[in-house]
């Protein structure tokens, strides 16, 4: 019976988590370059028993005999996949035709993102609103004395004289998914390397890949389900009650 409030329990919490997710995914439907989060869960025992000593464990080695239906978080999975491209005509749009991101001094490091939409701060540098400066293929800032610009397929900078003013630096990773998300939303991670292949696509970002209809279905799926666990625990309570209240006093 206890065993049922703590299985109960543990799939709220994973509901709530996931809802927390979906909830975030739907808040950002509309901010350039933002890429999809998924939660995953497993049971407690698949997370932990199996990983004794954080080591693989083989199944004659595990204890097979115990059985768990407590859930426990799994992992965040990004989805990294391009999305469709919108025309800002604003100078200091850039978006990334092709795998890659853009890199991004903070003061604290390097971060690397898909949202194109720049600015230009009091110095003249190119920059990500308030997060940091933007880098180039050398991994130094771009500084610029106007945004009117020409921009070639490759992130070259040119002002309207011809005059060069640097390279959009695009950078890659061999594993995408190794790469982690901070709170403003952009990436850390090791291993970058230029992408030589990838394109720019002037005064246009990359739009959000969040699929609206699918997170309002993954929405209500995991309302339902949040809803029928609340719902069980209520019954559960009222047996415990039942059963020290009144069978317990015969």
């Amino acid at each position: 019976m206890i065993k049922g409030f703590y299985n109960l329990t543990s799939g709220m919490l994973s509901q709530g988590r996931r809802l927390d997710v979906v909830a975030n995914n739907m808040t950002n439907i509309s901010t350039a370059g933002y890429k999809a989060e998924q939660y995953t869960d497993r049971t407690f025992d698949e997370v932990m028993v199996t990983r004794i000593g954080n080591k693989i464990k083989r199944p004659s080695q595990t204890m097979e005999t115990y059985q768990s239906h407590i859930l426990a978080p799994d992992h965040l999975y990004t989805d990294f996949s391009q999305s469709s491209f919108e025309e800002t005509t604003l100078p200091l749009d850039f978006a990334i035709q092709g795998e890659g991101f853009f890199a991004i001094d903070t003061g604290d490091g390097v971060a690397y993102t898909r949202a194109g939409s720049f600015t230009l701060d009091e110095e003249g540098y190119l920059c990500l609103s308030e997060l940091g400066r933007v880098l180039d293929r050398e991994g130094n800032p771009i500084q610029m004395p106007t945004d009117k610009l020409e921009v070639d397929k490759k992130g070259a900078l040119y002002t309207e004289n011809g005059d060069y003013l640097g390279n959009l630096g695009v950078y890659m990773f061999e594993d995408n998914g190794e790469l982690e998300r901070t709170p403003y939303g952009l990436f850390l991670g090791d291993g970058a390397q230029v992408n030589e292949d990838a394109q720019i696509l002037h005064k246009w970002v990359e739009r959000s890949n969040v699929n609206m209809v699918k997170e309002m279905v993954s929405m209500m799926t995991t309302q339902r389900a949040l809803q029928s666990a609340a719902q069980m625990s209520k019954i559960y309570d009222q047996i415990i009650n039942r059963v020290v209240n009144e069978i317990g006093r015969l």
